[in-house]
């Protein structure tokens, strides 16, 4: 590790960068006028996604100038997720922009490390109901400082789970034919509009199932977060040979233990795998 920081070190930095940058879109909310733009005319993004992203990956190159940074709004280079030779910050500065431009509270920072493909460290903070949500590799994930865990479903049709949708609508099919199959064999759906906050929630018992195609700043440090709640974490489509699972987006399953195996079978059928 560099410089032999800790890893409660790089924890106690990540959640003081994951908290001052969410003040700062609090702020920006709440006395500016929302200025909006869009990523290849169809991705919402805010003047307060590009001043967190910049907040954010500054702080830590000062702090670690070694050490690589993956981030939504300036990096979005995947690529680097293969080279594993160095640690690497994976940041979303706001998981939830259409919520945070409509005025949800349902918005996250997302900070995760991670060492040779693996992620130790993931602190997710949604600033407006003052949720910290952290995690170290091997030592539990807790909520505001208190231990939380999975919620212990044990059967599908009495589960609550939540998806998300692409800003591109080219494709939308296969995610139809899942929502379908899903609806039909659970208790209910919840769109949050978080992927980072959704998977917490399952770590922490609000929802029982969550599943999805997304970018690693999305669900890098709520990943490691549901896995030390003791929730089953993976995916029900196949991670390609030589790339980190930690980092593989597409397909991801999160749910507590019992319910996973059977939604892995109602989403690989719908989804025509089988």
């Amino acid at each position: 590790m560099s410089d032999s920081v800790s890893l409660r070190e790089i924890t106690d930095f990540a959640e003081a960068l994951a908290r001052e940058a969410g003040e700062l879109i609090r702020h920006e909310r709440q006395e500016n006028t929302l200025r909006t733009d869009y990523k290849q005319q169809t991705e919402l993004v805010t003047h307060a996604d590009v001043m967190a992203d910049e907040f954010i990956t500054g702080a830590i190159r000062e702090r670690f100038p070694e050490h690589r940074i993956l981030s939504e709004e300036t990096m979005p280079d995947l690529s680097q997720a293969e080279e594993l030779d160095t640690p690497l910050w994976i940041i979303d500065p706001i998981d939830g922009t259409v919520n945070y431009a409509y005025g949800h509270p349902q918005v996250a920072v997302s900070i995760a490390y991670a060492e040779r493909g693996q992620v130790q460290v993931g602190v997710v903070h949604a600033p407006f109901p003052s949720e910290t949500f952290r995690a170290i590799k091997g030592e539990g994930a807790t909520l505001n400082g208190q231990p939380i865990r999975h919620s212990g479903a044990t059967e599908p049709r009495q589960s609550l789970f939540a998806t998300g949708f692409p800003y591109t609508k080219d494709n939308l099919e296969p995610l139809v034919r899942r929502l379908d199959a899903m609806i039909h064999q659970c208790r209910d759906l919840r769109r949050i509009g978080s992927a980072a906050l959704d998977i917490c929630w399952v770590a922490c018992g609000r929802l029982d199932i969550y599943y999805e195609n997304v970018s690693p700043w999305d669900f890098a440090a709520a990943r490691l977060i549901a896995w030390e709640a003791g929730a089953t974490v993976g995916h029900f489509g196949d991670v390609p040979d030589g790339y980190p699972a930690d980092l593989w987006g597409r397909d991801i399953l999160i749910s507590a233990p019992a319910v996973w195996e059977p939604v892995r079978s109602i989403l690989r059928s719908a989804s025509g795998y089988d």
